[in-house]
This record gives structure tokens, C-alpha cells and sequence, in this order.
């Protein structure tokens, strides 16, 4: 198939397109024109909205048999075998990178990296772009999706109950195609997320004062995959010694939710956890990762102004430590939390400090 590269703009207010398909241009005015005049005249009056897309492939867009799935990635340079697990899980169709920042770095790689009909990649930098049809409408006519790297907050604050939120659930939900995430894309997959609303937060910060104003956490709003309830992730883990910050964020959602069991997927940089639709997932890369539950009851001590104390005998945290391969090692079994091919021991935090128990 000939590769082609096009730079779409999707205008809601004028209805304006240039696209070499004609096929698909007059399917997104036929989507425009089922809008409310009401939302229509309200962005004519702000301006003409763009969102910006870069394609790569045939516009015309494809149905093929899917599979469900997650992918989640810690950063750092991409695993070629995890995004090549996602876009063999698309049946060779249509794949979708969604991001607020960057251009269509995505789009030859994965084309080129396995068979697909077309990648395409939706800058979303607004909320207005993300109230777009279009835009809603482009992403549910995935087979597969990928969340880029970036700023969570970002996307917390443009895309979190817009119709951009509502195509992301209708594919994990409802269509069943798998969906992916590195770094910020990873992080608010959780069904609990760090948001970042007032910038990132180190373990050295958030161990002594888990209610550091930097420590923002959100839950049950925003995505909804499978296998991730009352499950927080974390990025970029060992490299940026998070570890700490992520217990941190678990002590949070037990506390201020009430919730009596909270999980933790914390991935490393140039690895990935790849999750089927029955929750067996495997990890690929070249470094860990990480899975984490509490053992018993919440932390002792987890107090605004206060160093956090979850110890219980030294077996607050119940972890276990998968290193990726290329072809994925280890087995996870999301649904009932166990794990072979690595290492298991525990996690503690005393007055602010973080401790193992390889016990």
C-alpha cells in the first residue's frame, strides 16, 4: 500500500477540510451537519475551532475484527514489541495517537512497524477542540488508540468530560479495541490518576506530607478500563525513584476514598505491561515492572503536615517485580492479582522513609 501523509483540519464553525479523500471529507460534514445549530453558532462566535490531524495510510476509513486490550508503558524510548502487540490486536485497521503536544511522531513508526490501514494522530490542546464531533467521532472509529507522552494535567484538564472522554470509553467498553499509554498517556489510565494539577511531586516531597499540596489525586471521573478499579500507575518509576510518591498516592485513596483495598502499577522507563481482554498480561522491554496491593488495613499515619507511617509489621505493601524481555516475560493475571516469573517481597514507609522486606 503507498504511504500517504496528510495534515487534516477539522473546523466546526465553517466547515472547512483539506483532505485528498473526498470519501472522508464528506463524512466528517455529514457528522458536522448533525450538530445542534446552538453548538455550531457557539463556536462561530469565539473564532473558527481547529484541531489539527496528521494522517499517514488510506484516509478511507476500515471495520475489522478487534481485540481488547491494555498497554501500559513507562516512558523513555518506546517498546517496539508492546506497540506491536497493540496494533496486531487492531486487525490491521485504523490507529489513533491522541496528544495536547507534538506533531506525528507516532505516525510512520507504527505504520511501518506492523500492517495497519492508516495511523493518525489528533492534536488536542483545548477543550473546545476536545468538545469538537469530529474529533469525538475520529477516535471512535478506531481500532486501536495510543495516548502519547506529555502533561496529564493537560490532558485532565482538556479532554476529562468533553466528548473526547466519551469516545475513550466507548472503544475500552464498547467496541473492545486496545488502548495504550507512555508516561502521561500511562497515568491517567488508572481508575485513580495523579493528576499534576499543581506540577509534578517527587518522593522526597510527598513521604514526608502525603497531603503536599503537589500530591492532587483524582478517581473514578475520567477513564474506565478494565482491570485497573481502584488501581493507581506511576511512570518512569525506578528512574526517577518513584516508588515512594506512588505509595503515597495509594495511602491517599485509601484514606480520603474509604476504599479498603488499593492497587499500584508502577512501570519503568523502555518497558511496558501488555494486558489481554481476559486480564493475563506479560512484560516487554528491558527493565521492571512493578505491582503493588496493601496487605491488610491502611496507613497508621497519614496526616496533612505529617510524615506518612504505613508499616503493619513491616508488610504494609505487598509488591512483586517483573523484568520485561522481548518477547514479554513473566505471567500477571489482573483479575485475581498474581504473578510468577519474578521476585515478591514487601514495602513499608516509617516516619516518611520508604523500607523493603524481602519477606
Amino acid at each position: 500500500m503507498k504511504q500517504i501523509s496528510i495534515l487534516i483540519y477539522l473546523t466546526i464553525a465553517i466547515v472547512t477540510y483539506s483532505c485528498t479523500k473526498s470519501s472522508i471529507a464528506k463524512k466528517n460534514i455529514t457528522n458536522t451537519e448533525n450538530s445542534s445549530i446552538a453548538e455550531i453558532a457557539g463556536a462561530a462566535s469565539k473564532g473558527t475551532i481547529n484541531a489539527t490531524t496528521y494522517l499517514t495510510g488510506d484516509a478511507t476509513d476500515v471495520t475489522t475484527s478487534t481485540s481488547a486490550g491494555l498497554v501500559l508503558m513507562g516512558g523513555g524510548t518506546d517498546v517496539d514489541a508492546a506497540i506491536k502487540w497493540m496494533l496486531e490486536r487492531s486487525g490491521g485497521g485504523d490507529i489513533v495517537v491522541i496528544r495536547s503536544t507534538g506533531t506525528n511522531g507516532y505516525n510512520k513508526y507504527m505504520y511501518n512497524l506492523t500492517k495497519v490501514n492508516s495511523v493518525e494522530t489528533i492534536i488536542i490542546d483545548s477543550r473546545e477542540k476536545a468538545n469538537l464531533l469530529l474529533v469525538r467521532d475520529k477516535i471512535k472509529n478506531a481500532e486501536a488508540l495510543f495516548i502519547a507522552g506529555g502533561d496529564q494535567w493537560d490532558y485532565v484538564k482538556y479532554w476529562k468530560d468533553t466528548p473526547v472522554e466519551e469516545a475513550i470509553n466507548y472503544l475500552i467498553n464498547i467496541k473492545n479495541v486496545t488502548i495504550g499509554g507512555t508516561s502521561a498517556g500511562l497515568a491517567i489510565l488508572g481508575s485513580h490518576y495523579f493528576s499534576a494539577q499543581n506540577g509534578t511531586v517527587t518522593s522526597d516531597q510527598a513521604l514526608p506530607n502525603p497531603y503536599n499540596t503537589l500530591v492532587q489525586i483524582g478517581g473514578n471521573d475520567f477513564i474506565n478500563a478494565p482491570f485497573m478499579l481502584n488501581t493507581i500507575t506511576d511512570s518512569h518509576y525506578s528512574q526517577r525513584t518513584r516508588h515512594g510518591r506512588h505509595i503515597a498516592f495509594m495511602a491517599r485513596i485509601m484514606k480520603d476514598n474509604l476504599i479498603s483495598i488499593v492497587k499500584g502499577i508502577g512501570v519503568d522507563e523502555q518497558t511496558a505491561v501488555c494486558i489481554d481482554e481476559n486480564g493475563i498480561g506479560k512484560v516487554f522491554g528491558i527493565n521492571d515492572a512493578y505491582f503493588l496491593k496493601n496487605e491488610s488495613s491502611g496507613p497508621e499515619t497519614c496526616i496533612s503536615g505529617n510524615p506518612l507511617t504505613w508499616n503493619l509489621n513491616s508488610l504494609a505493601i505487598k509488591a512483586y517485580k517483573i523484568k520485561g524481555n522481548s518477547t514479554g516475560n513473566g505471567n500477571i493475571d489482573a483479575v485475581n492479582w498474581t504473578f510468577s516469573g519474578g521476585t515478591s517481597f514487601h514495602y513499608y514507609i516509617n516516619n516518611g522513609t520508604l523500607n523493603t522486606n524481602p519477606n
